[in-house]
């Protein structure tokens, strides 16, 4: 699968080389969400004739049509009909579509280039680019990145590392229509699915790992198939480029043979063999080469849970790679709550702490969430299965879990997860249809001193439609206890 991936890659580079404008090109963007909206408009805007094809209804996609309505755009819904193949140059597919599915498999086999808005928008800017990719934990790390460059923009009057710091990729709006802002001074912080990675030939100048867990399974078929896709994210550096690496990952240290710039790494533990961030005296510290620089200390970061102080040290790593000063990650980090639906709390009700981590859609991700408390949990979890184990996140559950709430398509295959593991002392487990009857169960079993969380460690499509509204549903109906 990968060889093909890279293949169909450099057609589209060559595409792109060939050709200096869109102008009367006929292309077709697969997925009408957010990606493919932004890059339709962006496509439309220099001349293409664009496609948009998506398997919903029309009357799904009311509202994404009328925010194109100024495009001569050809929609097409409902299926996705191989006859829009016929005289395409290119073919741009979105995040949340397979590239399994016929249409995209056939056009492969007809050799048009495929491409998606993360490689129009590595080629198009001229911003400088750090990249952040990993299993869990992008968006915080990315978010806190962006929060260390714009700290040093708004307190350096004179000699600034960059002029403008833009923030988004997988998060927020899609920036590929603001490229037209964008300078050589500006810098660009990306949050990288591997969706988005499994289909571009070029990496950021600064690039980032986080950790490789299992995830998405669901999608890339096999574990290799999904590091193949992450690693893209290194596979097309040059010596000048850098990467920054987690040392305490397998997956992501496992991909140290892939550097081909310099390296610079994160971890708990102290490693002067590279330079990078670690843990010392209770500080978050700089080792550059020569010596430490101590840069924020640890009572001033305020998001719970180790799994938070990972993405500190790699928001500090990336940020001195990229040449972001010393002084501004302190900045940065301090007083930063975290970002909605991760770890995020709610209220306080019949005397418990009640917080949202809808987020957490791989079992590995609850397992981060869980072991971020002391208290007494009552655990919410379920949505649909990525395919992925739950065996470790059954003995943890087991372990620190008061009562076991399931909900959604999972149910069933958590609680056999937890019944293979639990001889004796097993928590007690209640089965709910949906999220809102689980919310209800946990509002009955609740006791003064427990925390109630919801971290599915399952996907949000058998109820939502993503995990926002997950969280925000969740949000609503605690207030409303």
């Amino acid at each position: 699968m990968g060889r093909v991936n890279k293949l169909a890659c450099m057609n589209v580079t060559d595409y792109h080389q060939n050709h200096e404008t869109w102008l009367g090109k006929r292309v077709l963007v697969l997925g009408a969400a957010r990606q493919g909206l932004a890059l339709a408009r962006f496509l439309a805007e220099r001349g293409a004739k664009v496609i948009i094809n998506d398997k919903q209804n029309p009357d799904q996609l009311v509202e994404a049509q009328r925010s194109l309505a100024e495009y001569p755009i050809q929609w097409v819904m409902g299926s996705h009909p191989l006859e829009l193949l016929e005289n395409v140059a290119a073919v741009f597919v979105s995040g949340g579509v397979p590239l399994t599915i016929p249409i995209v498999v056939e056009a492969r086999q007809r050799g048009i280039p495929l491409s998606n808005d993360t490689q129009i928008l590595l080629e198009h800017t001229p911003a400088t680019v750090i990249g952040i990719t990993g299993s869990a934990g992008k968006t915080t790390t990315t978010t806190l990145t962006g929060r260390i460059a714009q700290a040093a923009c708004d307190q350096s009057l004179t000699n600034k590392a960059y002029r403008r710091v833009w923030v988004g990729g997988n998060i927020g709006t899609p920036l590929i229509n603001e490229i037209i802002e964008m300078t050589d001074e500006d810098l660009l912080v990306l949050e990288l699915s591997s969706f988005q990675l499994e289909l571009v030939n070029k990496s950021p100048r600064f690039a980032a790992v986080l950790n490789i867990t299992p995830n998405h399974l669901d999608r890339h078929g096999t574990m290799e198939s999904y590091i193949e896709a992450k690693a893209h994210i290194l596979d097309y550096q040059n010596p000048s480029d850098f990467a920054i690496l987690n040392r305490d990952d397998d997956g992501a240290w496992g991909l140290k043979a892939n550097v081909k710039g310099k390296l610079t790494t994160f971890g708990k533990e102290p490693d002067h063999g590279y330079m990078g961030t670690y843990l010392e005296d209770e500080w978050v510290t700089f080792w550059d080469g020569n010596q430490e620089i101590p840069l924020i200390p640890l009572q001033e970061i305020g998001l719970r849970g180790e799994h938070n102080i990972m993405n500190v040290l790699a928001a500090c790593a990336i940020a001195l790679a990229a040449g972001i000063p010393a002084w501004a990650c302190r900045v940065g980090v301090s007083g930063f709550k975290g970002v909605p639906h991760r770890l995020e709390f709610v209220r306080n009700w019949h005397g418990a702490d009640w917080y949202n981590d809808s987020i957490a859609t791989a079992p590995e991700r609850s397992i981060a969430a869980i072991k971020s408390f002391a208290e007494p949990l009552v655990l919410l979890l379920g949505g649909r299965d990525k395919n992925l184990p739950w065996s470790d996140f059954a003995r943890l559950a087991v372990e620190r879990c008061r009562s076991l709430i399931l909900f959604g398509e999972a149910a069933e295959k958590i609680e056999r997860a937890i019944q293979e593991v639990a001889i004796e002392n097993c928590p007690p487990i209640t089965r709910c249809k949906d999220l809102e009857e689980a919310v209800r169960v946990a509002a009955r079993v609740v006791q003064t001193g427990d925390v109630v969380l919801l971290s599915p460690g399952g996907t949000s499509f058998d109820e939502f439609r993503d995990f926002e509204e997950r969280g925000e549903c969740f949000r609503k109906w605690v207030m409303n206890l």
